[in-house]
């Protein structure tokens, strides 16, 4: 997708956005920027003409990231040169991108989440909650997105881990195959599915002796995460510099 650069003068309380991601989820938040009344997007960046972020992308006041990995290193050179809020909702990023990000924060307001629904910061504090009253207990994550995604296991389903598991130190099994012998007791399953144009699904199983307790999410269209995110970049407009994260800004 080609950037879509526009002449329109903004007004004193618009703020002017770049969005990163040409995709279903770019297409859907461009469209609530402009129903909102309070945004400007001054252009849409995408694999074809990402570099012009490096240099030839306008300043604006925010970014808005629902692109690929592969993006952040234009992500981050824009950031630098123009010191814009960032919201990110980009997955798949290791420990040292994920690091990236949150450096950003000593010179910019920033908030990275794997997902902006509420229904999912609940499930994610439900989740802390259950893990803390059952000890013990066996724990299985199940994350369901249409055939289209690109990373496994989802960012959510990832979020949900360390909610079980804070420390990170638990081992933990992505899917499982062959003679594998008896279920270790300290260790969490991950498993992702993948088919259809499944918004996006998230079951938190706990397994004690005779009984099961599931946690569920289900997202039914990807507007709930739209609305996530317009919502947090609002709020993160009116932050002083720092990383965030989507319940600080939501809860706190």
């Amino acid at each position: 997708m080609t950037s879509e650069q526009t002449t329109v003068a903004t007004t004193d309380d618009q703020a002017t956005v770049v969005l990163i991601g040409g995709g279903r989820m770019g297409k859907l938040i461009a469209k609530a920027l402009s129903a909102d009344g309070g945004f400007l997007v001054l252009g849409t960046y995408d694999i074809d003409n990402i570099e012009e972020l490096d240099g030839q992308a306008p300043e604006a006041d925010l970014v808005i990231d629902f692109s690929n990995k592969a993006a952040l290193p234009h992500v981050l050179s824009y950031i630098h040169r123009t010191g814009a809020a960032l919201v990110s909702g980009t997955t798949g990023y290791g420990e040292d991108e994920q690091a990236q990000i949150r450096e950003l924060g000593s010179a910019s307001r920033v908030v990275w989440s794997g997902n902006y629904s509420l229904g999912v910061a609940a499930l994610r504090h439900a989740t802390e909650l259950v893990a803390a009253a059952v000890p013990g207990w066996d724990v299985e994550i199940v994350e369901t997105h249409h055939n289209q995604k690109a990373d496994a296991p989802s960012g959510t389903a990832e979020m949900l881990r360390a909610c079980v598991d804070p420390t990170g130190e638990v081992p933990v099994a992505y899917g499982r195959q062959g003679m594998i012998g008896a279920r270790p007791q300290r260790e969490i399953g991950m498993h992702a599915l993948r088919g259809g144009t499944v918004a996006g699904t998230h079951e938190v199983h706990f397994f004690g002796t005779d009984e099961e307790l599931c946690l569920t999410h289900r997202a039914t269209s990807r507007q709930i995460f739209v609305n996530g995110a317009v919502a947090a970049a609002r709020r993160l407009l009116a932050c002083k510099p720092g990383f965030y994260t989507f319940d600080e800004l939501m809860f706190d």
